[in-house]
């Protein structure tokens, strides 16, 4: 699994409201693979001189140097590069890390959206700190539009029963405070595991089969995908009616506009099943 960008979604507070800087950000050290993706989608892209490991995309993305990833930051990197802004996150990076980037005086905004509506929010803000304001206005209300666009299409339909499989060794699932839940909520699914205790859970094959899950959807990582031979168990209806399906990670566990396509590929496996 690719610790980096598949984490519980609790953060901090943001560190840096966008009237704190003197003038628009030209040096950004972006600190996750979403806020070079939100970087990138209000045109900010070209001011970013580093990011962390699984910066992927778009395309460009994959040229800008790294200085770490979940496992720590390079400080004596961060110093060469002596940025105006770093966009950190809170719930993603180290705790001691952006406490000695705030010790040292760098500016620094927490990026953490907890919601879908958050990432329109925080598409504005990042305008406001890098001087794409209107860049930033039109990409955020493209998405609001789509949100809510979703919304409306699915609210109606019945809810399948659905068991998301975010990994499987150990089984893995998510609760009602994960991010995958937000996407679950858009396309009128019930999940089997809306109230267990911890947003990200681990349950065993027994838990499973009691739920008798309509729908089996898996984020499409190989491990993921052949680590659980879903076949030896006819009696499970998403099984008997091979309404198991695969999703990409990156769209449904970062919190970027992209996360649009993977509520549409969500919505469209429950779709199948209905």
């Amino acid at each position: 699994m690719k610790r980096y960008y598949v984490g519980c979604i609790l953060g901090l507070s943001i560190l840096l409201s966008q009237q704190a800087l003197a003038k628009p950000a030209q040096r950004i050290i972006a600190l996750s693979p979403h806020a070079v993706e939100m970087l990138y989608a209000i045109g900010a892209g070209d001011a970013i001189v580093a990011a962390t490991d699984y910066a992927d995309y778009p395309e460009a993305a994959k040229k800008i140097p790294r200085i770490g990833g979940y496992y720590g930051i390079q400080m004596e990197r961060v110093l060469e590069l002596n940025p105006d802004l770093i966009v950190v996150w809170d719930s993603g990076n180290k705790a001691e890390d952006i406490n000695q980037l705030k010790s040292l005086g760098f500016n620094l905004y927490g990026s953490d959206p907890k919601t879908l509506d958050a990432i329109a929010k925080e598409l504005e803000e990042l305008g406001q700190l890098t001087g794409h304001v209107e860049e930033a206005r039109n990409a955020a209300a493209i998405y609001r539009a789509e949100l809510s666009r979703l919304r409306a299409e699915n609210a109606g339909k019945s809810a399948p029963k659905v068991f998301y499989q975010l990994w499987s060794s150990p089984l893995m699932t998510i609760s009602k405070n994960s991010w995958i839940q937000q996407i679950m909520d858009v396309c009128h699914g019930e999940n089997v595991f809306y109230t267990a205790a911890s947003d990200y859970p681990q349950v065993s094959l027994e838990n499973v089969l009691l739920t008798l899950p309509e729908v089996i959807l898996q984020s499409q990582e190989e491990g993921n995908v052949k680590g659980v031979d879903w076949s030896q168990w006819p009696e499970i209806p998403a099984v008997k009616k091979q309404h198991i399906y695969q999703i990409n990670a990156d769209l449904l566990h970062r919190a970027t506009p992209r996360a649009l396509l993977g509520v549409q590929a969500f919505c469209s496996a429950l779709d199948k099943a209905r």
